[in-house]
């Protein structure tokens, strides 16, 4: 298993700021816990305006073959009313995107997500999000203003599909972004928003794979 973090610098202020900063910076934390649990916090977090806790430690995980667990099974209604699971993707490369619309980091990367699914459509590769906060008319203007074109599970109502990634993707870790293999079993993840390449990286190694 591969594992990278990458730490984010904190620029130096004068004593009296970093004070104030430290004390803003415990009743964040506090607040968080009463979000997210017991987990720890990451390094970096946002305010999101909606569902509490959107946060990341900039870290991924590739994990080889013969290292991953059982496939995933997971499902439920998009935001147009379909029917969606993962036997309907068996067979097809899936990247999974757990994210809401109130989320500054999930509006920061949706770009980047389309132009990866744009990228690898034509190569049998599937893209799915997960939405887990909001209703069905604001994950449609969402992607509308966003121009995403693939579909959103909305996983607000009983979280299932988030219970069905848990031992991937924590609580505070909104956005996070799974790559399945063929199997259904996760062959990657990142924590927090996307970085393209890593991405990119991600998806052509799992589709490559299948060629052996």
């Amino acid at each position: 298993m591969t594992i990278r973090s990458e730490s984010v610098k904190t620029p130096r202020f004068p004593r009296t700021l970093r004070v104030a900063l430290a004390s803003a910076g415990v009743a964040t934390m506090l607040l968080l816990s009463a979000c997210s649990g017991d987990e720890p916090l990451p390094d970096v977090t946002w305010e999101d305006g909606g569902a509490g806790t959107v946060a990341s430690d900039g870290s991924y995980e590739i994990f080889p073959e013969g290292e991953r667990q059982a496939p995933i099974e997971f499902g439920g209604v998009t935001e147009f009313g379909d029917e969606l699971s993962s036997e309907d993707l068996v067979g097809s490369v899936t990247v999974v995107n757990f994210w809401y619309a109130s989320c500054p980091p999930c509006r920061l990367e949706a770009p980047d997500l389309q132009a990866a699914w744009e990228e690898h459509q034509d190569d049998g590769v599937e893209f799915v999000g997960v939405n887990i906060y909001d209703q069905a008319a604001t994950a449609k203007t969402f992607a509308e203003k966003q121009g995403i074109t693939y579909p959103s599970i909305l996983d607000v109502d009983d979280a299932s599909v988030r219970l069905a990634f848990a031992d991937n993707v924590p609580p505070q870790a909104i956005p996070s972004t799974l790559v399945l293999d063929a199997e259904g079993r996760v062959a990657s993840v990142i924590r927090g928003p996307i970085d393209p390449s890593i991405l990119r990286s991600m998806i052509t190694d799992t589709l490559a794979e299948g060629s052996k």
